[in-house]
């Protein structure tokens, strides 16, 4: 475990220094904050004139950093003020803990009307970030994972002519993130740069949110910042993610506002003061303020490689013109003279006190956690944006290689986990082979390496890729569930079931391996016991309608009414016409006695039904019941078109005498 003490300051900092108590200004002005998505810091120039002009008003950063070359962790420490390490969120489709306060919610409650309008998946409701907003948009178009930068505004836009008095809204735009696609009207002059021509076309669309916000709030206050930027082959990465080198971490940053005296700021600042900066526009707290810079040394991180495959955590700190990376071993760079990193400087530098202690004590998150449970759905929408959902902990080596050395894998990495997700198994074997062959102890791609030969049924190769993961990792949670899985498909019901109650036992809320105990269970005969868990299934996500009707089969078979009523009501719900079970549903109705809703789901069972000759031996025994005025003819249609189950039925029913 590694020792904390030292940069606790640092971590607690971003969780809220002690407030002096302060009547806020009597006009409080009105707050815009845009976050521009995958933007490098110098991709602003000849391409982005709203954003220059902006710059011009206010206050440039030329030395701003992401804390994390990602969307969600990067987002969640401009409006925490933490790093990673305080908040807790490293890579995406992870959950923002309410614990953490939000500058939102501190707005908010400060008075301020609160609107946020994000354009991408990765900031979706769901992961935590639109507490403290009174409305927060994050709507995509159907089957999208992202949303037009033009669409975006028009909704931010429309909200804003909507209120009254200090606002905060926040506009997020996702244009510069692969895959690079501009407006056709730019194509043809950024061919060759699609990247550029995204970036321009963001920068128009900036330009027309900040003139409407002036319009309307001539002294408020604005912040642009880009949550990271983007590799573009640079160190051998394509996109980002991997690395914290200065084409994913060095990112534009201007503040314009009251008390910002227009000019360029070249000391290195963290783009989590934007948390800070905020506020102190607010008149809540003015700490830590961008308005007011003090020298820090500058912090930021990539631990994604070593939370997916167990290489070498990754952190970096700036002081100065100087920065240092850690990831393994030591490199050292002048970024103003070399800003791409090409002259490692580690043998003759100097490392201030400041900047060893920040690399030697910030805290590396413990792959051992339990990983929060990433939708199947979340996983394809994350994939489709070229991002990996990690769902396996990795085994952590001493001889972890450094994440820079095995750039040449990042791209067939990303391309294997899109072809995975997306249940392209075959396509999927050749890539992660390649991937073994450089990275043999990589857990997470030997298990896929293994599902997808399972899938496929190839299981020979399954098993020899799943004793491979076995000996990788013999404790591993994450194997016994895959195996369990595989076992559990293949109809291996004797070595699926001790594994599967293994895995439930150890992470009760696993859904897969619920789910896969439940089937074991059906199988085993042991229906009392998969009802149960398949009613905590259904309390942990939203079933559906075929999940509803196999419930209420199960419960019904049990006896038990009120389960079997309660799920076939809701998959009726859900499907409408499409519905099928409405013979159960009569059924169950007559069972308990409510007749006039047993008479009407009955009514509603087609004369195709391959039970129906069941269906009017019920339906007239109901109509005996209700006293019907057309009894005798039921019974006598039920006689009628009895098949061999029905017509001893029908002689023996006592109701029909």
């Amino acid at each position: 475990m590694r020792r904390v003490w030292f940069f606790l300051p640092l971590i607690a900092l971003a969780c809220g220094p002690r407030e002096t108590p302060q009547t806020p200004p009597p006009a409080r002005p009105s707050i815009l904050l845009v976050t521009l998505d995958t933007t490098r810091a110098d991709a602003i120039g000849a391409d982005t004139p709203a954003f220059n002009a902006v710059a011009a008003r206010g206050r440039r950063f030329t030395q701003a950093y992401a804390t994390v070359p990602q969307t969600l962790p990067s987002h969640t420490s401009m409006l925490t003020g933490m790093y990673p390490a305080g908040h807790g969120i490293h890579e995406n489709a992870r959950y923002v803990a309410a614990s953490h306060p939000l500058a939102s919610e501190r707005l908010q409650k400060a008075g301020y009307r609160t609107g946020a309008f994000v354009s991408a998946f990765p900031l979706a409701r769901r992961f935590g970030l639109a507490r403290g907003f009174d409305t927060y948009d994050d709507e995509l178009p159907r089957g999208a994972q992202e949303r037009p930068a033009n669409d975006t505004n028009a909704r931010a836009l429309a909200w804003l002519e909507q209120q009254s008095g200090p606002v905060f809204l926040w506009v997020h735009y996702f244009e510069p993130h692969a895959p690079y696609e501009p407006p056709r009207e730019l194509r043809a002059r950024y061919a060759g740069n699609e990247y550029r021509g995204e970036v321009a076309a963001m920068d128009r669309q900036l330009g027309r949110l900040i003139d409407a916000f002036r319009q309307r709030h001539p002294n408020g206050a604005i912040v642009v910042a880009a949550d990271h930027g983007e590799g573009l082959g640079e160190h051998g990465e394509r996109e980002h993610g991997n690395l914290v080198y200065q084409s994913t971490m060095h990112v534009p940053l201007v503040v314009v506002g009251p008390g910002v005296a227009a000019g360029v700021e070249n000391a290195p600042v963290s783009t989590r003061r934007v948390f800070h900066t905020l506020l102190d526009f607010a008149g809540i707290a003015s700490e830590h303020s961008l308005r007011a810079v003090s020298n820090e040394v500058v912090v930021g991180e990539s631990m994604i490689p070593f939370l997916q495959f167990g290489w070498q955590p990754q952190v970096m700190a700036i002081e100065g013109r100087q920065k240092t990376i850690n990831a393994g071993r030591i490199e050292v760079y002048d970024v103003i003279a070399d800003p791409r990193e090409t002259r490692d400087l580690a043998k003759s530098a100097e490392l201030s006190r400041g900047v060893r202690q920040a690399l030697r004590e910030y805290p590396i998150p413990s792959p051992a956690a339990t990983p929060t449970a990433v939708s199947d759905e979340d996983r394809r929408q994350l994939a489709a944006l070229g991002y990996i959902a990690s769902e396996v902990k990795p085994v952590i080596r001493a001889d972890a290689p450094r994440p820079a050395d095995m750039a040449p894998l990042f791209e067939p990495i990303e391309r294997a986990s899109a072809l995975f997700v997306a249940e392209q198994y075959r396509a999927a074997i050749p890539l992660l082979e390649q991937i073994l062959k450089a990275d043999p102890d990589n857990l997470m791609t030997t298990l896929r390496l293994a599902v997808a030969h399972s899938a496929l049924g190839d299981n020979g190769a399954a098993l020899q890729a799943f004793r491979k993961a076995q000996a990788l990792a013999p404790a591993s949670p994450d194997v016994r569930h895959y195996l369990a899985m595989h076992y559990a498909k293949i109809g291996d019901v004797a070595n699926a079931a001790p594994l599967l109650e293994q895995v439930v036992a150890e992470s009760p809320d696993r859904l897969p391996a619920l789910e896969a105990l439940a089937d074991v269970r059906e199988r085993q005969n042991r229906f009392a016991d998969a009802l149960t868990l398949r009613q905590k299934i259904h309390s942990m996500k939203t079933p559906t309608p075929a999940e509803l009707a196999h419930l209420g089969v199960l419960a019904m078979e049990l006896g038990q009414t009120p389960i079997a009523l309660d799920a076939f009501e809701k998959a009726r719900a859900q499907q409408g016409a499409a519905f099928q079970h409405h013979l159960e549903l009569g059924v169950l109705y007559l069972d308990a006695r409510r007749y006039a809703e047993a008479r009407d789901a009955l009514d509603r069972v087609p004369a195709a039904h391959p039970a129906y000759a069941m269906a009017l031996f019920k339906r007239a025994q109901v109509s005996v019941l209700l006293n019907e005025p057309d009894r005798a003819s039921r019974i006598a249609a039920a006689r009628a078109r009895a098949d061999e189950t029905t017509r001893v039925l029908n002689e023996r029913e006592r109701l029909f005498q």
